[in-house]
């Protein structure tokens, strides 16, 4: 699709349970969801990587991120595709990134590789994952799955992987796969983000949901750049945030937040301040209560095709 638009804008599906307006979406909602996003005009469409949320509150549960991108991905054709991020402890890194470059041939070349270190606790130990030195984990997580998509090749031993004269045979459509995008604020995170990553994503907890608090978050990603000798305008800067439907007020969805709200032309007026502060992607959450939500965007969407 050919825009004026000065930022990608993103619709990030609730596979979560009771996410879609009190209710689980089912298969058949997000199908409908995906087709009506591409319809309307967003650029891409996002999922969260979880296995359990266990709050003080409750026990709730969450489809699995991949495979609902792997059928999504086979039910378009423009939108691109990722995870929000995928988490590194949850899958062999070498697995990882098999996975990665097959989603990336199903999809005709539209998947962006989101990758994190994780942060919810229980559902480590609920699925047997350890939950130990998460950030020097990642890191030999990520130098695998990057060395794999970008080489097609790896031999690697460290204190908590170990592969040996792994391929990645055959290749999806491009030559260095997926761009891989890194999910985090924190200082060693943001080095290696640095280091090997191709795009950045803080979500809206660290932002306080507010543009104007990017410019901070976004100098210590310079910084890190500036320790690797790398220039910081290689990386693509992509930032979560929340929304409501264009026209409803809902209280906070995550008991902290507070979502913005509006008409459509306030709800485009804020996503085109993000431009400005030099996002260049955005993954919205945007509070669905029904399917046909999606199309409400279409306006706001329409108004950042006319600048």
């Amino acid at each position: 699709m050919d825009t004026k638009r000065s930022l990608k804008v993103g619709l990030v599906l609730p596979i979560g349970e009771e996410e879609l307006g009190g209710h689980t979406a089912r298969w058949t909602d997000l199908l409908a969801m995906a087709r009506a996003a591409e319809d309307v005009g967003f650029d891409s469409l996002w999922m969260p990587d979880h296995l359990l949320f266990n709050f003080e509150e409750g026990t709730t549960g969450i489809w699995e991120c991949w495979t609902v991108l792997s059928a999504i991905a086979a039910c378009t054709s423009r939108v691109e595709l990722g995870p929000i991020v995928a988490c590194t402890s949850f899958r062999n890194p070498a697995l990882l990134a098999k996975m990665a470059d097959t989603l990336d041939e199903v999809s005709g070349g539209r998947l962006i590789l989101g990758l994190g270190a994780g942060w919810h606790e229980p559902e480590y130990h609920a699925f047997g994952y350890p939950f130990d030195h998460r950030v020097s984990r990642f890191e030999e997580a990520l130098i695998i799955t990057r060395s794999l998509l970008r080489e097609g090749k790896v031999d690697f031993s460290g204190k908590y992987y170990k592969v040996r004269e792994c391929e990645l045979r055959p290749r999806g459509p491009r030559a260095e796969g997926p761009p891989v995008l890194i999910g985090s604020t924190g200082a060693r995170m943001m080095r290696l983000l640095a280091q090997h990553g191709d795009m950045w994503n803080v979500w809206f907890s660290r932002t306080k949901n507010r543009a104007e608090n990017i410019p901070a978050l976004s100098r210590q990603l310079d910084e890190a750049c500036a320790e690797v000798g790398r220039d910081p305008g290689g990386i693509t800067r992509t930032v979560g945030v929340l929304l409501n439907v264009p026209g409803r007020e809902d209280a906070r969805r995550d008991g902290v937040t507070q979502p913005i709200s509006g008409s459509a032309e306030k709800l485009a007026e804020v996503l085109q301040g993000y431009a400005y502060v030099g996002i260049s992607h955005l993954q919205v959450a945007a509070g669905l209560q029904t399917p046909g939500d999606v199309e409400k965007f279409a306006p706001v969407l329409d108004m950042l095709d006319r600048g």
